[in-house]
Formats: structure tokens, sequence, C-alpha cells
């Protein structure tokens, strides 16, 4: 019977770890939570500590779907500053606007005509 101990107590310390995550995500979002006071906080916090299964199960079931909206909005924000950045970071310029500073370039003398017609090949290319 040594295996199935193996496995029994596998089993506990993932189960363990479960709960460990969902406790952290619970604290998370009652400080995150916009909606609520300083004391509704307070309460939850002391209603989770004192009564952990039953505090728990309840927030769940009371605010499950607030909970869901505010990581879906988080993400959402998350995402938007990525892509944000990613424009930031790579420009936005297209071929016509890079072209059209190039030919401003070689109209106001700053560029020959031989490097004019190289770098309009690169980037027409």
């Amino acid at each position: 019977m040594p295996l199935l101990s193996l496995f029994w107590a596998m089993l506990w310390f993932f189960m363990f770890i479960i709960w460990i995550w969902l406790l952290i995500a619970i604290f998370v979002d009652i400080f995150r939570s916009h909606d609520m006071g300083g004391f509704a906080k307070a309460m939850w916090v002391l209603f989770v500590i004192v009564l952990p299964f039953l505090g728990v199960l309840v927030y769940v079931i009371a605010r499950g779907h607030g909970m869901q909206e505010r990581q879906l909005k988080e993400a959402a924000e998350a995402q938007k500053m990525q892509q944000d950045y990613i424009k930031e970071v790579a420009g936005s310029d297209s071929t016509a606007d890079q072209l059209t500073k190039l030919a401003a370039l070689h109209d106001s003398g700053k560029l020959t005509d031989d490097e004019f017609a190289s770098q309009k090949a690169k980037l027409l290319a």
C-alpha cells in the first residue's frame, strides 16, 4: 500500500496548493475591488480568516461574478498597454510616409540622387 499512500499524499499536497492559490486570489480581489469601502473589506478579510472554508465559499458565491469582471477588465487594460507599447517601439510609419520623408530630405538637398534612389529601392523592396 505504499504506492496508494504516495498518491493520497500527492492529492492532499495539490489540494493544499490549490487552497493557498484560492485564498491569495480572494484576498487580491477583496483589496482590488473599488465598489467596497474599507469596513466591508475588513469584514470580508476577517470572515475569510476566521471561517476559511465558509468565508471562501460565501465570497465566491456572493462576489464571484464581480471577481470575473475585474479580472477581465485588468486583462483588457494590460493588453491595451502592451499594444500601445508595441506601437510606440515599432513605429507606425507606413511605406508612403517614409517615402514622403525621404522625398523631403532629397528636395532639401540633404540626400544626393544616388542616396535617394538606393533608400527608395530599400523601402520598396
